[in-house]
């Protein structure tokens, strides 16, 4: 046994996250559960409400999901009539997602969710607001 305290456990700043992520994303499930997404689909169709019609690299870049995982999600999104997939006019080699009629449609539905998030957390929006910035420092 270490009686080291940088090796204990609770002083892990990577449990923390690890177990605020969790409990964030249970958080949201039942939340999501009207629009029949997950939370990486959420993610997804977050960025593209804000920005339809963008190369799958763009999507890895701003939903921070790697290309690995984010291009069978995609294919799940298709396949739930969300969004389509071509091949870019520019390079086809890269493709393109956009939101279909359906995705669309789910945007109303989805914008009391960060509200009701607020309501399921016991946390302020200040507080909320400095942790969103503390967080970000990690990928820089």
């Amino acid at each position: 046994m270490t009686k080291n305290p940088k090796l204990h456990l609770e002083n892990q700043i990577c449990n923390s996250l690890y177990s605020a992520t969790n409990a964030l994303v249970r958080t949201y499930r039942p939340l999501l559960e009207g629009l029949d997404l997950t939370y990486p689909q959420y993610l997804v169709m977050l960025a593209l409400w804000q920005q339809d019609g963008v190369m799958i690299k763009n999507l890895v870049e701003r939903t921070r999901i790697d290309a690995g995982t984010l291009t069978p999600l995609l294919k799940r999104m298709e396949t739930k009539s969300l969004i389509t997939m071509t091949k870019s006019i520019e390079d086809s080699r890269q493709r393109m997602v956009v939101l279909t009629q359906e995705g669309q449609s789910l945007i109303k539905k989805a914008e009391d969710i960060p509200d009701k998030l607020l309501c399921n957390i016991d946390m302020s929006k200040e507080d909320g607001a400095q942790l969103k910035r503390l967080s970000e420092q990690l990928f820089l």
